[in-house]
């Protein structure tokens, strides 16, 4: 058996003559950039987190870098963020001018361990953003309440997290602002690239749609230098007709998961994705833990199953952080991971045949 790590036709199959409609419209329109599809999605994605304004950008790392330059970053500043996590988060602090302070993640959940953010924050600290990876919240209330003693904003990155949950609260809805990614394989994905950040600070999300559209809200009126970062007419129309089938979408992959977890159970030496209290997990990945990880990937690349390291290098130990000087002392957690993990294939449209062929191929290897 064949088996897609992400199916993004099998789900365009099950939208189809919606999603061709929506595209023709745009096309009928010429409404190509901003417009009402733009307009559509922005108010929807904000009501559905129940906050009052959503921006829609080009990607998700523009979102980020958005957000901290309109909250003022800059040189001689340092944002915290964790130590485990794609480029995006890091590099935007950097693109700013500050300095990224890295932390080590938490043994079981993969996020920013809170019991160690208090020992990285200096006078020059202005931020932190904890990233909700893989699809499952960081630890929430120890960092909002870190941050609220020593007087710091918190963004949350929520690229992999769209409608997770953290004591019943939506990611995204705790911080100052949040950042979002529809990248095509996310939980909710475009047809390219595309993002989003959400507040419900006004005057943040005043300057924050400035800084996006060349440094004014009207055009030909530029109140500040700033950047071009849209996001299309075409992509908000796609999104606008995914959206309303998220959250079934989520309870797919989270039935996917709960499969994986039953099959895989007492496997070898697998660690199966854990579940912290109170929280939940909408599963953008699936990731696995075990010391045979490579052997394992060249097992089941053989056998038609794809797998991917999310993230094989740690992000204090690339090539682009050198200069900070980190060593694999510094971080252990993540450096022990980065060997390890290794994500299985898991969309809303996979079937109780590809999920117990995929297990069982895991099975042989063990057996073998």
């Amino acid at each position: 058996m064949k088996i897609q790590f992400v199916d993004l036709h099998a789900q365009y199959l099950t939208l189809k003559d919606e999603m061709d409609a929506a595209i023709a419209a745009v096309i009928r329109d010429s409404a190509y950039i901003r417009g009402p599809f733009v307009d559509k999605f922005e108010k929807d994605y904000a009501a559905l987190f129940g906050v009052s304004h959503c921006l829609a950008c080009a990607n998700g790392t523009d979102s980020l870098y958005i957000a901290m330059k309109s909250m003022g970053v800059g040189p001689g500043d340092e944002v915290i963020t964790t130590a485990h996590s794609w480029i995006s988060t890091s590099e935007t602090i950097s693109q700013t001018g500050a300095r990224v302070v890295f932390v080590d993640t938490d043994p079981d959940t993969y996020t920013i361990n809170p019991a160690l953010i208090a020992a990285k924050i200096t006078p020059r600290t202005k931020g932190i953003i904890p990233v909700h990876l893989y699809g499952q919240s960081a630890d929430m209330d120890p960092i909002l309440a870190l941050a609220e003693k020593h007087n710091l904003w918190v963004m949350e990155d929520c690229a992999q997290a769209h409608l997770a949950r953290y004591k019943g609260r939506l990611t995204g809805t705790m911080g100052r602002v949040a950042s979002f990614s529809f990248y095509p394989g996310k939980n909710l994905g475009a047809y390219g690239d595309a993002g989003a950040a959400i507040t419900n600070d006004a005057e943040l999300a005043r300057r924050m749609t400035c800084f996006a559209r060349h440094g004014g809200i009207k055009k030909g009126e530029h109140e500040i230098e700033g950047i071009n970062s849209r996001l299309d007419g075409l992509q908000a129309a796609v999104l606008g007709v995914k959206l309303p089938h998220l959250s079934k979408w989520t309870e797919a992959r989270q039935r996917v998961a709960a499969r994986y977890n039953e099959l895989l159970a007492g496997v070898g030496d697998l660690v199966t994705p854990k579940v912290a209290e109170g929280r939940d997990h909408v599963y953008h990945l699936y990731v696995i833990r075990t010391e045979r990880r490579d052997e394992l990937m060249a097992f089941l690349k053989e056998r038609g199953v794809p797998t991917v390291l999310n993230y094989p290098v740690a992000l204090p130990f690339l090539q682009a952080y050198a200069y900070l000087g980190h060593t694999t002392a510094d971080f252990p957690v993540a450096y022990a991971h980065q060997s390890r993990i290794l994500s299985l294939p898991i969309y809303p449209e996979m079937t109780e045949e590809m999920i117990a062929y995929v297990a069982e191929q895991i099975k042989a290897f063990f057996r073998s």
